[in-house]
């Protein structure tokens, strides 16, 4: 039986990360894009007057792939009046002190799949991850009864945490883990536009520092791999501890992990357990998933962003230089490299609502 088609609303549609949802939505096979709304500076505009610099008539579009042509000449709307008569699920591409105030304007009607950290680490707010922890999706009851909501937010994860927790999941669920190193190699357009970002702040150089991050991941990442047990998420009982930094590279995150097990394994154990824990998610074939959520290599010099970030349009984690560590107990360690403006963003949470669609969490 044919999937019925969800009407959508993109809240923060002139942001890059609202411009990549109305790439992920374009043509989407479920959802089909009805309403836009952005600042109140945008609002009352056609998109495509909405994203022009006044001053240069310069179109300020983001993305490599082209705008959909069916929301060029939707008007924007005022984010906090935003109407959601005609609406099924809201997608939110805001900072977090905006998504702070909108998104439980909208949350009270409708689901909102998010990109922020506003609601992340909120007690009865599950972070969804594609294929990871869909059991989460109990929790949604609990909020919205907590909240007199008839929706709910499920915001994503960091785009850092995305290809560490989905390289950990199969392990977790295998051998168990005893903690977990990792030191990341981040791409500059997971800083936005940025002020001195794409500058020279970072030409021949790396930023040893990105403020919040470590503290994000380290604690998303328990969140994600944790146990719903009645109304609360039991985080994971392993440590994680994180070095992030910003490199020269335009999309990509590069990370190195080191991780410690409960169980010894063999590297051909791990690979196989990368190769089959996602098996059931997969089969389900949602539209925006890939054909496998972690793509092993065994190239030596692999995986590299510039290379390896677009394959399967950037949904995979690929994984390579696999080894064993002499340092922490049944170690293991290993280079991975996740798309951050693909898997880590709006395509990563159109993937979400496609899962939460499938499984029923949203009618």
């Amino acid at each position: 039986m044919a999937t019925p088609v969800r009407r959508a609303a993109v809240v923060g549609a002139t942001g890059v990360a609202g411009q990549q949802f109305l790439v992920s939505l374009g043509q989407h096979p479920w959802l089909k894009v009805r309403r836009l709304a952005a600042s109140e500076r945008s609002a009352g505009k056609k998109y495509r007057d909405a994203i022009k610099d006044a001053s240069s008539g310069a179109t300020r579009w983001f993305c490599d792939e082209p705008c959909p042509k069916e929301c060029l000449d939707i008007t924007v709307e005022d984010a906090e009046k935003l109407v959601l008569d005609d609406i099924d699920i809201v997608f939110t591409a805001i900072e977090s002190d905006a998504a702070k105030v909108v998104e439980p304007i909208c949350a009270k009607r409708v689901p909102v799949i998010s990109t922020a950290s506003a609601f992340r680490y909120e007690a009865d707010v599950p972070v969804f991850l594609p294929g990871v922890n869909i059991d989460h999706a109990a929790l949604i009851a609990v909020q919205q009864k907590n909240r007199g909501w008839k929706g709910f937010i499920s915001p994503g994860p960091n785009c850092t945490t995305v290809g560490l927790a989905i390289s950990l999941k199969p392990l977790h669920d295998r051998f168990g883990i005893t903690s977990v190193i990792m030191t990341s190699m981040q791409a500059v357009s997971g800083a936005g536009r940025s002020p001195g970002v794409l500058s020279y702040d970072i030409l021949d150089n790396v930023i040893p520092y990105i403020p919040k991050e470590e503290e994000k991941v380290q604690t998303e990442t328990q969140k994600i791999l944790g146990k719903l047990t009645g109304d609360a998420i039991v985080p994971a009982p392993f440590n994680v501890s994180c070095t992030c930094t910003r490199v020269n590279v335009i999309d990509g995150h590069t990370e190195a992990v080191f991780v410690g097990l409960q169980k010894k394994a063999s590297l051909d154990d791990i690979i196989a357990a990368w190769a089959e824990g996602f098996k059931d998610f997969l089969k389900l074939k949602l539209p925006s998933a890939p054909p496998e959520l972690i793509h092993y290599t065994s190239e030596p010099f692999r995986p590299q962003p510039r290379l390896d970030r677009g394959l399967y349009d950037g949904m995979a984690t690929v994984i390579g230089r696999l080894r064993n560590d002499n340092v922490l107990p049944n170690g293991v360690k290993y280079v991975l490299l996740s798309h951050n403006t693909k898997m880590g963003a709006a395509k990563g949470a159109v993937l979400t609502a496609e899962y939460l669609i499938q499984r029923g969490v949203i009618k």
